[in-house]
């Protein structure tokens, strides 16, 4: 079965943007955007796998989302402390892009992951002895450290290559697989077993 995500809020450049990036994150899922619960219902509801709401979304409908809420996921700019939020997962929609991929992917792996095993992501580590098709097993070990973190000097450091070898290799991962940013790159390299998602 094609889990489902439900994203619930009225501002639809948020929405778009998220959709955008579950849909990258989770290609296998099907991801909806709604105004409002009302507009939700028009679909068998309880058929989505998660549920990404806004903060006044929740309120409005809270009973709705209690019943649910180890699926659902909270959309704030800002930190929640009051009660009615404390046992819901939450998501800084605020942060930076590479931050919030890092988030999500975290979120993903936490909440119901065990519910449905699609081969997202691998139960084992990083990949040492096989690298994805498209790129060479040095490449994999260069990307593994780059959505670590490191910079270029440490990565050559790290794997004992110059500067500039890095600098070849990082280039080549971007021709290959047409991926520029490091949230694209985290996304890639999780979803093939390069680096697991508590790694990043």
């Amino acid at each position: 079965m094609t889990p489902r995500i439900a994203i619930i809020g009225n501002d639809t450049l948020q929405a778009m943007g998220l959709k955008s990036v579950l849909t990258e994150i989770i290609p296998i899922a099907e991801v909806y955007a709604f105004s409002t619960c009302t507009d939700m219902e028009k679909y068998d509801a309880d058929s989505f796998f998660h549920y990404f709401v806004s903060a006044q979304e929740l309120l409005s409908n809270s009973e709705f989302f209690l019943q649910r809420r180890s699926k659902t996921i909270v959309l704030v700019t800002q930190p929640l402390t009051t009660p009615q939020f404390a046992n819901y997962h939450t998501l800084d929609i605020s942060q930076p892009e590479h931050i919030l991929v890092k988030n999500i992917l975290l979120l993903h792996h936490m909440s119901h992951h065990d519910d449905y095993d699609h081969g997202f992501i691998p139960p084992h580590g990083p990949m040492h002895h096989a690298a994805p098709i498209d790129i060479s097993q040095r490449e994999a070990e260069v990307l593994s450290l780059v959505v670590k973190g490191y910079i270029n000097k440490e990565i050559a450091d790290q794997l004992s290559i110059s500067i500039a070898t890095v600098v070849t290799h990082r280039k080549n991962i971007t021709e290959k697989l047409g991926l520029k940013s490091v949230s694209a790159l985290t996304i890639y390299a999780v979803t093939h077993g390069i680096v697991r998602v508590d790694e990043i």
